[in-house]
């Protein structure tokens, strides 16, 4: 009996188009049919989940805007006017608004927005410990936010999602997303970049703070859940939880730019099968996301030159799938269309 692999090869194989003539769009498909476990792949709904939270680290000038910036994104997002909001839109993407750990007191249930996105108030705690003098997280509450990023992979499969994309907002992210690297054994030099646009002083102390960090922390290279806990934020163990509890529910997930990939990374030392349910939306410009999609084996499907976040450039990869899904569940057969078929393999050039 054919396995879903060759099965869906076959199946491309067989449609009125050259083999292997689309290209990157084919292996996506082939992807999602390993994913599913079916052939031809469908989908039919599309959910990206957004995950919010503060800092403490931004105590430590690593960003040009201050920490209030996340609460106002929040709100900007639920007004409909934030980038997301125009690229989901675009593209057929339902948004689901997490918050998984701002700062400052719980949102009201009506603070005169009328919301545009479904808004799931998970905070595990207001904003993360700062990371340069005292751990991210407790233990009990890193367990938690992987708990509750489980429980809204569940909620997906509930909601009849056939995709899913991650995205993030919140002040100090590309810090927490280089600590927790740097921790994992990366170069810190590689991974620390100018996130918002930092200045050359300010980039140096960026760098200055997260090798502090991960000398005070001082956790094993290969844990991550102890890196999350001593140098993650809600948010970041969250999006880990998240991806781990896509795993056997058919579901794949597409990762937005660098701290979106780092929480991913977190995800792949807990459990290294799960690149077999993601894709890399894109290549952001932020010069850290390279080496950890290079280190988990995922080829980013667009490079933008992006770095807004958000979950923009997921949603963007995420179309180019369903493209290739679309494909293979459109286009009629040689034997269906009446033409012939040369039977030739793929010529190489």
């Amino acid at each position: 009996m054919e396995n879903i692999k060759t099965a869906m090869e076959n199946h491309l194989n067989n449609l009125t188009k050259p083999r292997g003539s689309l290209g990157n769009l084919e292996d996506y498909c082939v992807k999602m049919a390993e994913i599913q476990k079916r052939v031809p792949p469908q989908i039919e709904k599309k959910g990206i989940y957004v995950f919010a939270g503060d800092h403490g680290v931004a105590a430590e000038g690593v960003s040009l805007y201050p920490q209030e910036v996340t609460r106002q994104m929040v709100l900007n997002i639920l007004a409909g006017g934030a980038g997301i909001n125009a690229l989901a839109g675009g593209t057929g993407w339902d948004i689901i608004l997490v918050d998984a750990g701002v700062s400052g007191d719980d949102f009201p249930p009506d603070n005169g927005i009328k919301p545009r996105c479904p808004f799931l108030r998970e905070r595990i705690r207001g904003g993360s410990g700062n990371i340069l003098k005292e751990a991210a997280m407790d233990a009990e509450e890193t367990r938690r936010a992987l708990d509750r990023g489980k429980a809204l992979a569940q909620d997906a499969a509930d909601q009849g999602f056939n995709m899913t994309a991650m995205g993030d907002l919140g002040i100090g992210n590309t810090t927490i997303a280089a600590a927790v690297l740097a921790a994992a054994g990366f170069n810190a030099g590689d991974v620390v970049d100018r996130g918002t646009g930092i200045n050359s002083a300010m980039l140096e102390n960026k760098r200055r703070v997260v090798e502090e960090a991960v000398n005070r922390a001082r956790v094993p290279q290969t844990s991550g859940e102890a890196i999350l806990r001593e140098l993650g934020s809600p948010d970041f163990a969250m999006m880990a939880g998240f991806i781990l509890g896509l795993e056997g529910k058919g579901i794949a997930c597409v990762l937005d730019g660098f701290p979106v990939t780092a929480a991913a990374f977190m995800a792949y030392l807990i459990n290294p099968k799960v690149n077999e349910w993601l894709f890399a939306g894109h290549l952001s410009k932020v010069a850290g996301h390279r080496p950890v999609l290079d280190r988990m084996g995922l080829e980013p499907i667009v490079s933008l030159n992006m770095r807004l976040g958000e979950g923009t450039g997921a949603v963007i990869g995420g179309l180019m799938v369903e493209l290739g899904v679309k494909a293979a569940r459109e286009m009629a057969s040689f034997a269906d269309a009446h033409v012939t078929d040369s039977g030739a393999s793929e010529e190489k050039y």
